[in-house]
């Protein structure tokens, strides 16, 4: 598994590597074929696929079929925020006459199982896993292989969204093409390059001694040096909320691991430092969001969800079927997963957490 996890952040900026995580990914899950869509409302959908797949995916994307499948169309809208089996979803007589279902029964191809990610750019990922007819559907053991994948999947997606996939050679204009505050970092945490983005966050990202970088906030601090140091040990990953700083808004910190060919990329730097920033709002946050951004849990980030939008714990824990102690324990896990301490700061800070909208191409 963690030579998958590896591979998987390789793919955030090699892109062909994409093509081994989902065979590897593939036969974690028993799956036949296995794709990542990229979904925007300013340009047709985009992604990757296994070989055994390739004419219908180029048909898929290439033509208007998407538009109109029934099973893409729900899933874009729900977002799952974990993987499901898609035919849950699906009628009868859906899954009867969705083209695309149409076109992949006539390959052999059954059961579907796909989990969403939506970026903090507006566009929206989809890892998406197939079933050979004659081996029916999911297990529940094989969704939850998938589901361990999920967080790592998600953070690779946003790098390799925001790159168009496509493969950058050097390491300053692989941290410009990301459009966002961005650095890269030794095994030591020392600073080896940054992109012109993030030296403007001057106020909230700060150079310190030996090199290193660190946030100007006390608390995001703190789990940002302990990330930096738990990523000297093993390959993990993390995201981290910060408050607004200075004349620099709310955003929050992603920590990837560079491994085998994205550590060649990044001149031999072992760790990718990325800011997303945020919008103060006040709208709820999605629950998909929250699980992309902070990998809160599907019921963290519901419950999360529930308590910007105004309800009590007690009223989220009666709307979500869990009792209060459940709730509370929930509440605690989200507290150390987003760096707050008390519920009225959690909802100040879920109130700044809304999609950017993409640039428009010059």
């Amino acid at each position: 598994m963690s030579d998958l996890i590896e591979l998987i952040y390789e793919a955030a900026f090699v892109p062909e590597r994409w093509t081994h995580v989902l065979q590897k990914a593939s036969k974690l899950s028993a799956s036949a074929s296995a794709q990542v869509f990229f979904f925007s409302e300013t340009a047709p959908p985009r992604g990757m696929t296994l070989d055994n797949l390739r004419p219908l995916f180029d048909k898929f994307i290439n033509g208007d079929m998407w538009k109109f499948s029934e099973g893409t169309q729900k899933m874009c809208a729900m977002q799952p925020a974990s993987f499901v089996t898609v035919d849950d979803f699906l009628s009868a007589e859906e899954l009867e006459h969705d083209p695309a279902r149409v076109m992949l029964r006539e390959v052999g191809i059954g059961a579907m199982a796909c989990s969403a990610v939506a970026m903090p750019t507006g566009e929206l990922a989809t890892f998406v896993f197939q079933k050979w007819l004659k081996d029916g559907a999911f297990m529940p053991d094989e969704i939850e292989r998938l589901n361990v994948l999920r967080p790592h999947l998600a953070r690779a997606s946003l790098v390799s969204g925001r790159l168009r996939v496509e493969r950058a050679e050097a390491t300053t204009s692989a941290l410009e093409l990301m459009g966002l505050p961005a650095a890269v970092l030794s095994a030591s945490g020392r600073m080896m390059a940054a992109n012109s983005h993030l030296q403007r966050m001057d106020a909230a990202l700060l150079p310190v001694a030996h090199g290193g970088l660190a946030i100007a906030d006390r608390d995001a601090n703190r789990l940002f040096q302990s990330a930096i140091t738990q990523m000297r040990h093993e390959t993990t990953a993390g995201s981290i909320p910060v408050p607004g700083i200075g004349d620099n808004s709310a955003f929050v910190v992603h920590l990837l691991p560079l491994r085998r060919a994205a550590h060649d990329i990044f001149g031999g730097a072992d760790t990718l430092v990325l800011a997303t920033p945020i919008t103060p709002s006040a709208l709820v946050p999605s629950a998909t969001l929250l699980n992309a951004l902070f990998d809160l849990t599907p019921t963290e980030a519901r419950l999360a969800t529930d308590l910007a939008s105004g309800l009590t714990l007690v009223d989220s824990a009666a709307r979500r079927g869990v009792t209060v102690k459940s709730a509370r324990t929930y509440l605690e896990r989200i507290f150390r997963k987003t760096g707050t301490r008390q519920q009225s700061q959690l909802v100040a800070m879920l109130k700044t957490v809304q999609p950017l909208v993409p640039p428009t191409p010059d």
